[in-house]
């Protein structure tokens, strides 16, 4: 029976921790611990047995971290390793299976492909590529179909265009159901600051089959975040929480949550229409067993709380299109435009960078991206200035082209849910663009013209409205997707065309139950005053029902009309934004964007306009060199460290704890600062100057191959002026002593992911201390608490990267 079909019959359960149960056996797990699926295949069997025994519906291959680039130089193909791991649960459970018929019961058991992140940062902030993260995915599924897995679960995810990438890989290269699950952190963010309602805006609609989270955090710490994928997913929501938090009792590795109270708060969730549980780490069989048999004739009450919305988003942020009027910024177009056609031809991405920024800083909630040029290749310029775009504001896209090629290139590789900008009523048209809307969860705009070309009156953009939208439900995309366009011609050339589109607006909202767009603009083409025909006709638009106009934002004109327009209507509940914005102003203009704006947009920007400081807060990576170059004219090396760069990264620190930066902005500034560096050290060359405040060791200990965590540490402490020893991953003890022997280190950084490598740190840090070595240790990883870092005895816990700075600050500047 296919899981899908079990999902709406019962509360599937799932099995809980590989790692923790490995460990209790005392076998060494090693630096990849799929190699146990041929070393020790039978106490791998011994353990799915035992998670089918208690009552799990379906269990998880020891493929975890399977991928090439874990597995390198380990003996074995990835094939070889899925191949054999998916094989040891099948036979658990074709075992488990015939036993229950054996009782007289059938009961189906499933075998999830396990398929965990690939274990390096993805592009822009690390060296992973979109094509080779694909690939190493694919190779991992399509061993695993052809193995015979039932489901992929794709779990552990904390970079979410990694986990688009997986979901793309999943659906392409096999028909297996498939499972994500994320992981949060404390802050209710994954670690690239992805919140659970981007998150689900992003993958909902991506032809999944469930959607929720695991590990890091216990299940009381997950009830919020819960709540938020129950309210908003329309998939089935999965939870597998750790048992709580790690500690050492008598040199074992506890957790703090009892069977009795995970039982207590996955019964809630289940009760808030939970459809999928289980466990992480630290859970074990027994927990399990308490689940499965308090789940007992429990009904499914799946979708119950679901409120279904429309929304778009960037990595990091969820624009509802709603009750409130969204402006959707149109000046990335060619259209009209002289000064941004020469710049997409000389490749000024500067300057585009400037638009997105300016509009933004005006009050555009989302950007159109329009680059369509005879002089240029669109599906390159799109494709880098989606990239740009997207790395210098955090508002969602809309992908702006009249060919197909071009919108599925741009929205497969961008970091978010975006619009596509459109599809119409021609037959040819709908079954292009819908396909691709479909694939990717897109939003889409649907312009009421057709073969016929535009519209004459109002029942023609309604009669086109009703095919498009038709159509739409028959790719599986709902009026949740959908906001129509019913254009207006300019009322020099048709009298009644603002009135039939206001009417048509009016009616395909009552009538159709979507959202609406429109270029206002359009309507005044050929008349004189026309930002005052402009805003008039705006008005009249909203007040029909306009919900997204797609407007220029630095025309002020624009802005205060639909601001004045939502306190007027209502929609503003108590004129609060209105009064915020205009109640301490004289005359209200646009916005500045925090030192951000480089000037106005009719001249040619000018990237000296812009202090070091502002670049280094907002990242703009490529500006640093110059302006570095043209402070050392006036100023020293060392003072443009000290009394500029330092500064500011202290206050990008204190963004980033906060919770206003997030870490790709944290690494982004850190990597606009290394451009400047690489000036200065050229210029200190001369003087005889040096920037180094003190050398620190980093290292992944023994048995342990994740290192994200201490590569992000690695470059914010060298941006910070120390130098770093990196001694890589799975680090042997006696080479981190005699690293810091030979190099009188005072501050040695150890990071484990695992539960089952956190011993190897205990060893490390001993070790270091019986060589009677005066160094300080910090220690950090997914697994770490400030308690348990205590125990194992280091001398700083560090949560995070900032962290390791307040430490090597404490040593060598006595800060």
């Amino acid at each position: 029976m296919d899981i899908r079909d079990q999902i709406r019959k019962k509360v599937l359960l799932f099995d809980g921790a590989m790692g923790t149960i490995i460990q209790k056996t005392g076998i060494p797990i090693g630096k990849v611990p799929e190699l146990l699926n041929f070393t020790h295949a039978g106490i791998i069997e011994s353990i799915h047995d035992a998670y089918l025994a208690a009552g799990s519906d379906v269990i998880s291959s020891n493929t975890f971290g399977a991928n090439a680039y874990k597995t390198a130089g380990c003996g074995y193909t990835v094939e070889q390793i899925v191949t054999q791991g998916v094989g040891l649960a099948k036979h658990a459970a074709e075992r488990a299976m015939e036993e229950q018929r054996e009782k007289g019961k059938s009961r189906p058991k499933y075998v999830a492909l396990d398929v965990a992140p690939i274990g390096k940062l993805m592009e822009p902030y690390g060296p992973l590529t979109f094509d080779d993260a694909y690939m190493m995915f694919c190779e991992q599924m399509e061993a695993g179909a052809k193995a015979g897995a039932d489901l992929i679960l794709l779990e552990t995810f904390t970079d979410i265009y990694e986990m688009k990438i997986a979901v793309l890989a999943a659906k392409e290269c096999c028909d297996l159901p498939v499972f994500c699950s994320l992981t949060f952190q404390e802050d209710g963010r994954m670690l690239m600051g992805t919140d659970p309602l981007t998150a689900i805006t992003i993958l909902q609609d991506m032809g999944i089959d469930a959607l929720g989270m695991n590990c890091s955090l216990g299940p009381k710490q997950m009830i919020p975040l819960v709540k938020q994928f129950l309210h908003y997913s329309k998939v089935p929501v999965l939870v597998q929480p750790n048992a709580g938090l790690p500690t050492i009792v008598d040199g074992e590795t506890v957790y703090d949550v009892t069977v009795k109270e995970y039982t207590e708060i996955m019964l809630s969730f289940v009760d808030e229409g939970l459809a999928i549980a289980g466990g992480c780490c630290g859970t074990t069989p027994d927990y399990i067993k308490s689940l499965a048999d308090a789940l007992k004739d429990k009904p499914v009450q799946r979708g119950k709380n679901r409120q279904p919305v429309m929304a778009v988003s960037s990595a990091t942020k969820t624009v509802f299109i709603d009750d409130r009027v969204r402006i959707i910024g149109e000046r990335i177009n060619p259209t009209g435009k002289k000064r941004l056609k020469e710049a997409l031809k000389s490749e000024d991405y500067t300057y585009i960078e400037n638009e997105a920024i300016q509009q933004v800083a005006a009050g555009a909630e989302i950007l159109d991206i329009n680059v369509g040029l005879p002089e240029v290749d669109e599906l390159e310029a799109m494709l880098s200035v989606v990239k740009k775009v997207s790395a210098v504001v955090d508002v969602p896209l809309q992908i702006d082209s009249a060919d197909s090629k071009v919108l599925e290139a741009a929205v497969r590789i961008y970091n978010g849910k975006p619009i596509i900008n459109s599809v119409n009523g021609k037959k040819e048209v709908m079954d292009t663009i819908f396909p691709i809307v479909k694939k990717y969860g897109t939003c889409v705009i649907a312009l009421t013209l057709d073969e016929k070309g535009l519209p004459k009156n109002t029942e023609e953009r309604l009669a086109i409205a009703q095919r498009i939208i038709k159509r739409a439900a028959e790719y599986g995309i709902g009026t949740d997707r959908i906001l129509v366009d019913c254009l207006t011609l300019t009322v020099s050339a048709q009298q009644n065309a603002g009135r039939d589109t206001l009417e048509a607006i009016r009616r395909v909202k009552k009538e159709y139950g979507v959202k609406t767009t429109l270029g206002a603009s359009n309507v005044s083409f050929g008349l004189p005053e026309r930002v005052l025909l402009n805003r008039t006709f705006l008005a009249m638009a909203l007040e029909a029902g306009l919900d997204a106009p797609i407007t220029d934002p630095l025309v002020s004109d624009y802005v205060n009309t639909i601001s004045a327009f939502e306190a007027l209507s209502g929609k503003d509940i108590e004129a609060k934004d209105y009064i915020s914005y205009y109640g301490n102003a004289g005359k209200p203009s646009v916005p500045a964007a925090n030192e951000v704006l480089i000037r106005r947009p009719e001249t040619k920007p000018s990237k000296d306009a812009l202090t070091l400081e502002a670049i280094i807060l907002n990242g703009y990576e490529e500006r640093a060199a110059q302006i570095t170059r043209e402070l050392l004219v006036t100023e020293k090396p060392l003072e443009i460290v000290e009394k500029r760069i330092i500064p500011t990264l202290e206050q990008v620190g204190k963004e980033y704890e906060t919770g206003e930066k997030f870490l790709p902005q944290l690494i982004k500034s850190a990597d606009t600062v290394t451009q400047s560096f690489q000036v200065l050290k050229e210029a200190m060359k001369l003087s005889g100057e040096s920037i180094n405040y003190g050398k620190v060791i980093l290292a992944t200990v023994e048995g342990d191959v994740h290192d994200i965590g201490k590569n992000i540490v690695k470059v914010i402490l060298e941006n910070y002026g120390y130098e770093v020893i990196d001694l890589g991953k799975d680090v042997p003890v006696e080479k981190v002593v005699e690293a810091a022997r030979n190099e009188h280190i005072q501050l040695v950084g150890l990071s484990a992911l695992m539960t089952t490598t956190v011993v190897s740190m205990e060893k490390t840090i001993r070790r270091l201390q019986e060589a009677g070595l005066n160094c300080k240790t910090a220690v950090g990883g997914a697994v770490l608490t400030k308690d348990f870092a205590k125990k194992i005895g280091a001398d700083y816990y560090c949560k995070d990267a900032m962290d390791t700075v307040k430490a090597a600050n404490a040593i060598f500047k006595k800060q």
